[in-house]
């Protein structure tokens, strides 16, 4: 119910962990978007499931290439820059469904192509070593097209994992301070809270005026309706009237 963020540990970046995470069958229709790491690749194709990849990840691998290749690697910039700026005019705009897919279509379709032929003209005249970073980025976005452009068929498939990356910025912002976690478990329950955190300010909620409910509301609260308390199920049923702490009555 309502958008939801989920930080998981793993105590490493074994594939197999992504099928603990999302499970060994995902809903009909669903798509992951995920950046270029191959496990999600790999589970997109074991379970069937369409697998976009993120123009932001796409774009850094050029952005690694710059000091090699300037001109070049402005050239690629340029060429995407554009998708970003589409996006907004999606945004101020206020499409969605159809006319979202249409404006896409319309707009985005020809940068996306003119990009990858650009790609393509460049993998056949640049010659450049296998291990050059402009090589590997041009070898990154060949390989993923149809993953990039998924999201010209898909309106509800973001170009990016940017809303993601900028949720899960606190987890290495505050690295120094998880040290002191001390176990896995530890790790688990940062992962927890801050799950909650950020889940509640993408649904527009106070943190603290969630916690300080949630902790005094749970203990009574039917076991059978617990998902009530999830920060968007919460904001529906228990926001209006939140049950307040000592302390807030002296602010």
């Amino acid at each position: 119910a309502g958008n939801e963020i989920v930080f998981f540990y793993f105590d490493s970046r074994e594939h197999h962990h992504v099928f603990r995470a999302l499970g060994a069958k995902p809903d009909d229709d669903s798509v992951i978007v995920s950046d270029g790491y191959g496990a999600y690749q790999a589970y997109a194709k074991v379970t069937d499931t369409q697998n976009a990849q993120c123009w932001t990840h796409s774009r850094r691998e050029f952005i690694n290439a710059e000091e090699l290749e300037p001109q070049k690697v402005k050239d690629a910039l340029d060429l995407l820059r554009p998708l970003w700026r589409i996006e907004k005019e999606i945004a101020e705009q206020r499409l969605v469904g159809d006319e979202k897919l249409i404006y896409r279509v319309l707009h985005a379709k020809p940068v996306v192509d003119a990009f990858f032929a650009w790609v393509a003209r460049q993998q056949k005249e640049t010659a450049l070593l296998p291990g050059n970073k402009f090589t590997e980025a041009l070898g990154y976005v060949s390989k993923r097209k149809e993953a990039l452009s998924l999201f010209l068929t898909d309106p509800d498939v973001p170009i990016d994992t940017n809303e993601l990356e900028r949720a899960l910025r606190v987890i290495p912002m505050g690295r120094k301070n998880w040290l002191f976690c001390w176990t896995e478990v530890g790790a688990q329950y940062v992962g927890i809270f801050q799950s909650l955190i950020v889940t509640c300010k993408m649904n527009g909620i106070d943190p603290h005026t969630y916690f300080v409910d949630v902790l005094q509301r749970v203990s009574n609260h039917p076991r059978a309706d617990v998902h009530q308390l999830t920060p968007a199920n919460w904001k529906q049923h228990f926001s209006a009237n939140p049950r307040r702490s000592l302390i807030d009555s002296f602010k």
